[in-house]
């Protein structure tokens, strides 16, 4: 296994290694929350550019965890060094969304079994058409498992994946609504891309924090209540999946 990349972006500390599964939210630092909240004996195996990460064991089940970034570039860049030099087999996207459907709550988990996206990834796919990206239906089953041992709500369907936070089209959210999207945001369809690219499993599972039509929103309180109920979803399907 290797223990840099050519890119060095990430770089193993001496004697550390990742996990077959990495969990992946986009905050280095949310990275650091989750391996010291959730994960036994976690230890640091990346700082390159504040990029943290760290590996550690849930349920006797060894599990990494590392920032993402944000958007479908900085993903996508992470998520393929992960899976071409470190031996990372599945990722598991979590963080927070923008609620579209009318059946979409704030709280809401959402398991998002494909995506939609205005990211120009497909370009680079020498593909008639469009390359639609779909999660892992292994982990996906995993995931409805939990949510429901777990009696939290979890959604499933597509979301709609967006490069831009601040789109000049007001329209947009409106035209992602009609489309069946269950909620916005910024990563998931660049994770499924990369990881059927490099013939990978992935999942995202987001947390619904605002709705973008009838202006809910949680507190800070709720927020971290929200965040805790996906960790446990995410974590139960990271350990399922190794």
């Amino acid at each position: 296994m290797m223990t840099s990349s050519p890119s060095a972006c990430i770089e193993l500390k001496p004697g550390t290694h990742f996990a077959k599964v990495v969990l992946m939210p986009g905050d280095p630092l949310r990275a650091k929350y989750i391996a010291d909240h959730y994960l036994e004996n976690p230890v640091l195996v990346n700082d390159v550019r504040n990029m943290l990460a760290y590996t550690g064991t849930y349920e006797g089940k060894e599990i990494s965890v590392m920032g993402s970034g944000m958007g479908v570039p900085s993903l996508c860049l992470y998520l393929h060094e992960l899976y071409t030099f470190f031996g990372v087999e599945a990722a598991i996207r979590v963080g927070s969304a923008g609620g579209l459907g009318d059946d979409v709550h704030v709280r809401d988990v959402v398991l998002a079994m494909g995506a939609s996206t205005n990211d120009n990834f497909n370009s680079a796919v020498d593909l008639p058409g469009q390359l639609a990206p779909v999660c892992d239906f292994g982990m996906l089953q995993s995931a409805v498992k939990a949510a429901d041992e777990l009696g939290v709500r979890a959604d499933v369907g597509s979301v709609y994946t967006s490069d831009f936070f601040y789109y000049p089209d007001p329209e947009i959210n409106k035209k992602a609504k009609a489309t069946g999207h269950l909620a916005l945001e910024m990563e998931t369809a660049g994770l499924y891309m990369q990881s059927i690219l490099d013939h990978k499993k992935a999942l995202s599972i987001l947390t619904i924090s605002d709705h973008i039509f009838t202006g809910e929103a949680l507190s800070a309180e709720e927020r971290q209540d929200s965040f805790h109920e996906m960790m446990e979803i995410a974590l139960k399907t990271a350990a399922a999946t190794v």
